[in-house]
């Protein structure tokens, strides 16, 4: 068996510009090999200084002993500006924390029972959208997971079950989004005053808008209802309707445009991301497709799965850790230096750009054992545990780390399960995939993958 694939990295040394026609093809195949075994490694251009640190130690220092110190480029935000707004995937400091005050309690342990039917609402969608597609031909996975994963948002914010129209337009827009390359932006390389036009694509904007737009007229619509007292009791009535202690204040609503902007981002576009992987790894892998499907018909009840169900899908919760692993959905981000520092024997200057690469740590040689392989059984081991606690950050580390993080891991092995206990994946030959990162890591042409309905297996006698 062939491993998963994987981009091809880029020869030795490249000059900058062909470095950056690269890196707008792809971030992944734009960077050098020996990132898979370096603890650290030094980018020099005319214009900043980039370090990538892979050593669990550094890692730790910058995400979880003095986070305060290493706040997010502003320069690399500047490509997300136009959809994501102030959102709290950019902010940094007093504005950051204050909006993490806010967001943090809709996502706390009690509330991700209350979202599970949303959940399983969105999954038995899903199941159903597939049963005319699953005639073994062709189908392109990443849409119907997007599909999948802009229904739970839906479900899940707003109380509302996605249109097919709307799945589509939500998937095309993101996906325009995501193809203008928002993430290289000219003030990415180039340090711009503040007032200096950032020169973002016509279309970047355009899809932007559209995008800014859908939210706008949910979240009008929802501050209507608070106001009424008409709201449901879901993520968005909860977000809207919370006070920061430290301040008294709540999220207006552009505020709250720029939040919900990034959860579709978070929620939508990673989440559908994870999901369309795990499926083509399983169908690499039948054996383990097999596995996941028992587990999943002897968990889940003719019902339907419950809450209390998650905690005993634990192979599929392995599947979906190790699609995670080996295709973060966010493969790299990027920190700026606020003071001097030295790592490992080595002079950072102020304003170095710090790159922490979940996809390089995920992968890497001295690391994690069989680093490029698909093993789920290896969180059981000694070599799985360590890595899982000191070089495993799918969704970041310390206090940034996604607030959606546990929602996800309730929603990815929930869709997970559903699908596979009720159909069967297999690959398309003629149509191989290959990861591509724009904004997420993505399929270069989609993730194509034959579905057929799963014969149950009924147990012997």
């Amino acid at each position: 068996m062939s491993p998963p694939p994987k981009p091809t990295p880029r020869p030795g040394r490249v000059s900058l510009w062909r470095y950056l026609w690269l890196f707008r093809e792809d971030i992944l195949s734009a960077q050098p090999a020996r990132l898979y075994r370096a603890w650290m490694a030094e980018f020099r251009t005319p214009f900043f200084r980039s370090y990538l640190c892979n050593q669990p130690e550094l890692i730790d220092l910058i995400l979880k002993t003095r986070p305060d110190d290493f706040p997010k480029s502003d320069r690399v935000g500047e490509g997300l500006r136009p959809l994501l707004g102030q959102s709290v995937f950019v902010t940094n400091g007093d504005l950051w924390k204050h909006q993490r005050r806010i967001i943090d309690p809709a996502f706390e342990g009690g509330r991700l029972r209350d979202t599970f039917a949303a959940m399983r609402k969105a999954g038995e969608g899903a199941v159903a959208r597939l049963a005319p597609l699953a005639t073994g031909h062709p189908v392109e996975i990443e849409a119907e997971a997007s599909h999948a994963a802009a229904d739970v948002i839906f479900r899940t914010l707003f109380s509302i079950p996605i249109e097919n129209a709307v799945a589509t337009r939500v998937f095309d827009e993101f996906r325009n989004h995501q193809r203008t390359q928002p993430v290289l932006n000219l003030a990415a390389f180039v340090p711009l005053p503040r007032w200096f036009p950032r020169f973002h694509r016509r279309r970047t904007r355009e899809t932007a808008r559209a995008i800014r737009a859908l939210i706008t007229e949910l979240t009008t619509t929802r501050m209507q209802q608070i106001t009424a007292d008409t709201a449901p009791d879901d993520l968005a009535t909860k977000i809207m309707t919370t006070i920061d202690p430290v301040t008294g204040e709540r999220f207006e609503t552009e505020e709250m445009v720029d939040q919900v902007a990034i959860f579709f981002l978070a929620g939508h576009e990673t989440s559908a991301s994870a999901l369309a992987w795990s499926l083509y790894l399983l169908a690499m892998h039948p054996d383990w497709q097999d596995k996941t499907a028992a587990e999943a018909e002897a968990v889940i009840s003719e019902a339907g799965p419950e809450f209390g169900d998650m905690a005993r899908l634990r192979v599929t919760r392995d599947v979906f850790r190790e699609a995670l692993r080996l295709y973060p959905p966010v493969p790299m981000m990027v920190r700026e230096t606020t003071c001097p520092e030295r790592f490992r024997d080595r002079d950072i200057p102020t304003g170095a750009q710090i790159v922490l690469s979940p996809w390089h740590l995920h992968r890497h040689e001295r690391l994690w054992d069989n680093p490029d392989g698909f093993d789920p059984g290896r969180f059981q081991t000694e070599n799985g545990k360590t890595c899982l606690r000191n070089a495993y950050m799918p969704f970041s580390a310390g206090q940034r780390v996604c607030p959606g993080a546990g929602f996800a891991m309730i929603e990815g092995p929930l869709l997970l399960a559903m699908l596979v206990r009720t159909y069967r994946f297999d690959l398309v030959a003629e149509r191989p995939a290959m990861p591509v990162a724009h904004l997420t890591v993505r399929g270069r042409d989609g993730i194509w993958l034959a579905i057929t309905r799963r014969e149950k297996v009924r147990p012997a006698p």
